[in-house]
């Protein structure tokens, strides 16, 4: 569910004549990024496919704590291997159409072959290699519009938790079609993009995050030679 920005003083004479981002608002990707830069008190717009979105506040149960947990694990996956990086609410211009900001990302540094890079205004540009969106159900538009500009892109791997839904879908691009993943034997989504990067979604949804972590530690431990553990944690 998206909602309108309203300013804090129509009446003022300044801010009659401010252009404002508003829901469904046709722009061109200057533009919005013109309107956005004099809106200081919006914390989240987003261009896809040249229409503006301005999600509602954020819940608690239904976007606060799952974008926590998941931004936990991708930083623990940070912690544990070089030249990647964790972003959190990063602005990224994908094409002239589209301008997201995504939940959260995980992206290769340029030297480290990653498909970004950060403008001289700081901004990421390209597609990252992976982009994490909690929505509330199917019908979300990030599972629709967004998604498809993703794909367009090339963002190589695109994971969301739906939450009324009580899911987790996690697609890799394959011959320029996302792709649902399917869990591996010790039931684990495994990415095909980051070496060791490993979820176990029934845990997450559960709310068991020390089984969560776990089985990334297992993950990131096979990388460096040490058998993972032979069972599931319960």
């Amino acid at each position: 569910m998206t909602a309108a920005i309203a300013p804090p003083d129509v009446a003022a004479p300044e801010a009659r004549a401010r252009p404002w981002l508003e829901n469904g608002d046709r722009l061109s990707r200057a533009e919005f990024e013109r309107r956005y830069r004099r809106m200081p008190e919006v914390r989240k717009a987003e261009l896809v496919e040249g229409v503006v979105y301005l999600p509602s506040p954020a819940r608690f149960q239904q976007h606060s704590a799952p974008h926590a947990r998941l931004a936990g694990w991708l930083i623990a996956y940070e912690a544990a291997t070089p030249g990647v990086r964790v972003g959190d609410n990063a602005t990224v211009r994908l094409d002239l159409d589209n301008e997201p900001q995504p939940d959260l990302l995980l992206l290769r540094l340029p030297e480290a072959g990653g498909q970004t890079r950060l403008s001289a205004d700081d901004y990421v540009e390209g597609p990252p290699e992976l982009v994490v969106e909690i929505v509330a159900s199917s019908r979300a538009y990030d599972l629709h519009q967004k998604k498809e500009a993703y794909r367009r892109n090339g963002v190589r791997e695109y994971l969301a938790w739906i939450v009324e839904e009580s899911r987790v879908a996690w697609w890799e691009l394959r011959e320029g079609a996302f792709v649902e993943l399917v869990p591996d034997a010790a039931g684990c989504l495994q990415s095909r993009v980051f070496p060791g990067l490993c979820l176990d979604a029934a845990a997450l949804l559960r709310g068991d995050l020390s089984a969560v972590f776990a089985a990334l530690q297992r993950g990131l431990a096979s990388l460096r030679g040490n058998p993972p553990s032979p069972t599931r944690p319960a």
